[in-house]
């Protein structure tokens, strides 16, 4: 069957673009979420005219994220954990962390978009990724450092 995507699908396709997928994966799961749409004559004359006017706002969003990404280019963060003798944090810094530290600075980035991969857990300096848009990355230099004097282990 032939569609016609609505939103982006993962491993799919994007919006505005005809796939052809299973009838029964187009019937229980594109056509019931509204991602998708039959791929008929109208339908395509609708679409063409949604993606004039979504080209026009993604090209506006990309252009802020741009814009945002420019701001952020030289930005440096400092984040202060407790650490035990053998300098392993007690806790680790996750993206909620990196957020946080962000709008201390004046920079409101939603959690989800800081592409941080596992959360870090030792001291030292790393370089974050932040997906602004899907065209747009950045990077901020995250310090992880020792916050007052490193704790005991507790005695056995």
């Amino acid at each position: 069957m032939e569609v016609i995507l609505r939103e982006h699908v993962d491993n799919l396709g994007r919006r505005g673009e005809v796939v052809k997928v299973a009838d029964g994966y187009a019937r229980n799961y594109l056509l019931p979420r509204k991602l998708a749409l039959l791929a008929t004559e109208g339908n395509k004359k609708v679409i063409e005219r949604e993606r004039v006017k979504f080209e026009a706002h993604e090209l506006e969003e990309k252009n802020v994220a741009e814009a945002i990404a420019e701001r952020m280019a030289n930005v440096a963060i400092e984040i202060s954990r407790k650490v035990g003798e053998t300098e392993v944090l007690y806790g680790s810094v996750t993206s909620g962390d990196i957020a946080d530290s962000l709008m201390s600075k004046g920079m409101e980035i939603d959690r989800r978009k800081i592409a941080l991969q596992e959360p870090i857990k030792k001291l030292g300096e790393f370089d974050v990724p932040i997906k602004l848009h899907r065209d747009v990355t950045t990077h901020v230099k995250v310090r992880v450092v020792a916050e007052g004097e490193p704790e005991h282990a507790p005695k056995k």
